[in-house]
């Protein structure tokens, strides 16, 4: 097992186990493929953040028709991941080195999942959180596509009510995951109205983690989810540029 920090006393960005790329340790990591019962035949991810890299060996690893594009700003992230990690590229799985938001924002868009998961040592950097951002990365998304975002809850974020209000401004239909034990949240953002009853999105979820032979059970994990309307909102404005 191998645990990457920004900092000796920094939380614990990734966990991953060298041995098994299918392996998920931490909370919201175990939640966040539940969000693929939104995005039906999904063929292009991107992932915004490297970390230790669990989350692409998981896609790549568990679904191998996937084509999976990776942004990270800091060189010395992609180095660790690749060195300690066991991250490995090849020709489903590449890493860009630049700042998210450019990525996105140069992107010729069709991506069928976009996850937010950006994360300095502190927080989520203000130029990934806003309105401006958010529309471009609506704009880099396939017509059926989903966003899911690694936010951190209330306790944590004093920017949390302001955060889903953007989210719904940028959106047509909002979803929150709970995350176990974790103190953060799963934002999935589509840009339609979703239909789906919370059974179906529950057996959805299930039947995904069978079909791709998970070792848990992904409808279980996603216990605690609702519409974002079910939010109660303290204060909270649209955050911009």
């Amino acid at each position: 097992m191998r645990t990457l920090r920004f900092g000796a006393e920094g939380v614990s960005q990734s966990v991953v186990k060298l041995t098994d790329p299918g392996y998920l340790d931490l909370s919201y990591a175990r939640v966040l493929p539940a969000a693929l019962a939104f995005a039906q035949r999904a063929r292009r991810i991107l992932i915004v953040g490297l970390g230790g890299g669990s989350l692409p060996r998981f896609f790549h690893s568990q679904f191998p028709e996937m084509a999976i594009d990776v942004v990270e700003i800091d060189q010395d992230v992609v180095d660790v991941a690749k060195l300690h990690c066991g991250f490995v590229e090849d020709s489903r799985m590449r890493v860009h080195v630049e700042d998210g938001r450019d990525f996105v924002e140069a992107s010729g868009g069709d991506y069928d999942i976009i996850i937010l998961d950006c994360f300095d040592a502190e927080s989520i950097p203000p130029h990934l959180a806003t309105l401006e951002f958010l529309t471009s990365v609506r704009n880099a998304l396939s017509p059926c596509g989903i966003v899911v975002a690694n936010i951190w809850g209330r306790s944590a974020n004093p920017l949390y009510s302001h955060m889903l209000v953007t989210y719904r401004a940028a959106f047509d239909d909002v979803y929150i995951f709970d995350v176990p034990q974790a103190g953060s949240k799963l934002f999935v953002a589509l840009p339609f109205k979703h239909t789906l009853t919370r059974d179906e999105i529950v057996e959805r979820a299930r039947e995904i983690g069978s079909q791709h032979h998970f070792s848990y059970d992904l409808g279980t994990e996603i216990a605690g989810f609702r519409h974002s309307d079910a939010e109660t909102i303290r204060a909270g404005t649209v955050l911009r540029d």
